[in-house]
C-alpha cells in the first residue's frame, strides 16, 4: 500500500478488469467539521476496507487517516477537476473496486462537490450508500434555540452586494427556519442586510463549530449585525434565522400537548418554579440572550404567552399592569 500521505495516481477508466466482479459501491462519507473524535465507526471501517479515497484536499484528508492509523488510497476530487475524475472514478465502480466520497468536513454534496460523480453512479446503476455523521447545518440548528421542526438549507449567500440582497428578499416570507454558511469576512456586511430586509427576527450564529474556541451568539438581526459590526471574525461561520412572523420561539410539532397541564421542567433546574425576573437574568446572564429574547423564552418554558410573562415580570416587580 502506497504511503497515506501521498495521493495514489487515479484509476485508468481504460484499465482492464481482472474479472467480471460485481460493480463497487460507492459511498458518501462524512467526515468531522472541526473535533477529529466526531467520525463513526462504521465510516472508518469503511475507510479502512476502501480502494480509493476521493477527497477534497488529500493533505486535509491525509491528517484525518493518519489521526486514526489508517491507510489508504487516496485521489483528489474537488470543483476543479470533478469532470475529469468522475470517468475515471466510475471505471473504477464497474471494476468491483469501492470508492469512498469525503469533503474536507462534514457532509459531501452540502455546499461541496460531488453531483456529478453520485449522478453518473446511479445512472449506471452503481450502488451509493451514504455513511451519516457530522454536519455544521444540523449541529448549528439544534444549538440555535430555534424552531428545528421544518427549516431551509439555503448555502452561501451572495458574495457580491446587490445579489446578496436580492438572495435575503427571496428569503423574506420564508415560513421555516433558514440555515446559511457565511465567509467570516462578509458575516457582519451579510447580518446588516439580514437585519435591514428581514427585521427583527431571532438569529443565531455558530462559530467555529466542534472546535476549542466553539462559540454561539443567539439575539435578533439587528443586536448579531451590531454585535459583530464591532469586531471582525474568523473561522467557519453558520447563520440561523428564525422565520418569518415568529415573533418568539415556536415549539416542534406535538409540544404544545406537554404544556396543556401544569409548566413542564427543562434541562434548567427549578425552571419553573423560580420567580421569572431571575429566570430571565439566568437566561441572558448564561446564554447571552436579549432582554426581549430571554422573556420569550422564560414565556415558553412556562406555557405562558409573551404578553402573560411580561405581565407577571411587572407584577413581580411591584407594577400595576395597564
Amino acid at each position: 500500500m502506497p504511503n497515506r500521505s501521498k495521493p495514489a495516481p487515479p484509476p485508468s477508466p481504460d484499465a482492464p478488469a481482472e474479472h467480471r466482479a460485481a460493480p463497487g459501491t460507492l459511498w458518501l462519507a462524512a467526515t468531522p467539521i472541526g473535533n477529529l473524535e466526531d467520525i463513526t465507526l462504521r465510516t472508518l471501517r469503511v475507510l479502512r476496507e476502501a480502494r480509493w479515497v476521493a477527497c477534497e484536499d488529500t493533505r486535509r484528508t491525509a491528517k484525518l487517516l493518519e489521526h486514526h492509523g489508517i491507510t489508504a488510497h487516496t485521489i483528489s476530487y474537488h470543483e476543479h477537476n470533478e469532470r475529469q475524475r468522475v470517468p475515471q472514478l466510475v471505471a473504477a465502480l464497474e471494476r468491483g473496486e469501492s470508492v469512498v466520497l469525503v469533503t474536507d468536513a462534514g457532509t459531501p454534496l452540502i455546499s461541496d462537490p460531488g453531483f456529478r460523480l453520485v449522478r453518473a453512479a446511479v445512472e449506471q446503476h452503481i450502488r451509493v450508500v451514504p455513511l451519516p455523521g457530522p454536519s455544521a447545518v444540523l449541529a448549528a440548528l439544534a444549538a440555535s434555540g430555534l424552531p428545528s421542526n421544518e427549516f431551509l438549507f439555503a448555502g452561501f449567500l451572495p458574495a457580491r452586494r446587490a445579489e446578496r440582497r436580492r438572495a435575503l428578499e427571496r428569503l423574506g416570507a420564508e415560513a421555516r427556519t433558514v440555515v446559511l454558511f457565511e465567509a467570516p469576512h462578509r458575516l457582519a456586511a451579510s447580518l446588516a442586510d439580514a437585519a435591514e430586509i428581514l427585521g427583527p427576527r431571532s438569529a443565531a450564529v455558530g462559530r467555529e463549530l466542534t472546535k476549542l474556541y466553539e462559540q454561539f451568539s443567539r439575539g435578533t438581526l439587528p443586536e448579531l449585525a451590531e454585535l459583530f459590526a464591532a469586531a471582525p471574525v474568523r473561522g467557519e461561520i453558520t447563520l440561523v434565522i428564525g422565520p418569518a412572523g415568529a415573533g418568539e420561539l415556536q415549539q416542534p410539532a406535538g409540544a404544545a400537548a406537554a404544556q396543556s397541564g401544569a409548566p413542564t421542567q427543562d434541562a434548567h433546574s427549578g425552571a419553573a418554579r423560580a420567580p421569572l425576573a431571575e429566570r430571565v437574568a439566568e437566561l441572558m446572564r448564561a446564554d447571552g440572550l436579549s432582554r426581549n429574547f430571554a422573556l420569550k423564552q422564560a414565556a415558553r418554558e412556562r406555557g405562558m404567552t409573551r404578553r402573560e410573562a411580561y405581565q407577571q415580570l411587572l407584577t413581580e416587580r411591584g407594577v400595576q399592569p395597564g
